[in-house]
């Protein structure tokens, strides 16, 4: 049973937007389909989004949701006539018709979970290794190389690459990496995590550095290196 969390602006049950849906046993959470939700993300296995209507604004937010990082795969639901809409710069994991049976929908979430969740671990738990996209991380022996170029890391900098690196897409503010990295009893400020970031960036250099994004008046996350998040949707929209 999976954590659903839907969007849509349609007043009512999630029976409403997708049928098939509320046949199902998983835990569905209904939220507004507005950007406030970044503010305080709940947790969830898979994303779906109500883009059966009102197009142009859908697609603005999925953008911002998969820019920003929700942590969990993005489903469009749209009507037949919407498909032609949709393409892959709407930043989706899979778009999926709002008359799809319960069969389909099942399949859907535990497809779109499954390759989310591949992406993520991208970690050999024999080897102790951390591999995403040209970065590596060697737990093991605390080090760190990108396209086969080890990195001068501190003790630090190594922590801070491997805990970004362990949630690719996710955004995570300076107090909380403080609390990550530093731990409960630094009393240091949130600075601290700035210099660290830019040292970081440094070394990665100018062909990486934009691995290490900031979210403007929100913090930094891991970069999904282009290419390496597979998106379904390339397969219906030609």
């Amino acid at each position: 049973m999976a954590r659903v969390l839907l969007l849509t602006n349609t007043h009512g049950a999630s029976a409403e937007v997708l049928p098939a849906l509320a046949l199902l046993q998983h835990q569905v959470r209904i939220l507004p389909a507005e950007a406030s939700v970044l503010v305080d993300v709940p947790q969830m296995d898979v994303l779906f989004i109500d883009a059966r209507r009102e197009l142009p604004a859908v697609k603005n937010l999925t953008r911002l949701l998969t820019t920003t990082g929700v942590g969990s795969p993005v489903i469009a639901i749209t009507t037949d006539g919407g498909l032609s809409a949709m393409s892959a710069d709407w930043g989706v994991d899979d778009v999926i018709l709002d008359t799809a049976g319960p069969a389909e929908v099942d399949a859907r979430i535990r497809i779109a979970i499954g390759k989310y969740m591949a992406i993520r671990s991208a970690a050999d738990p024999t080897s102790g290794e951390i591999r995403t996209g040209d970065v590596v991380i060697d737990e093991s022996t605390y080090t760190a190389k990108i396209k086969g170029r080890s990195l001068d890391l501190t003790f630090k900098e190594f922590e801070l690459l491997k805990y970004l690196a362990q949630h690719p897409g996710r955004v995570f503010t300076r107090a909380q990496l403080l609390q990550e990295i530093w731990g409960y009893d630094y009393f240091g400020g949130t600075r601290t995590v700035d210099v660290h970031i830019r040292r970081l960036r440094a070394k990665l250099g100018a062909e990486f550095e934009s691995i290490i994004g900031t979210v403007r008046n929100v913090g930094y996350r891991f970069t999904l290196p282009q290419g390496h998040k597979e998106s379904l949707i390339s397969d219906r929209v030609q």
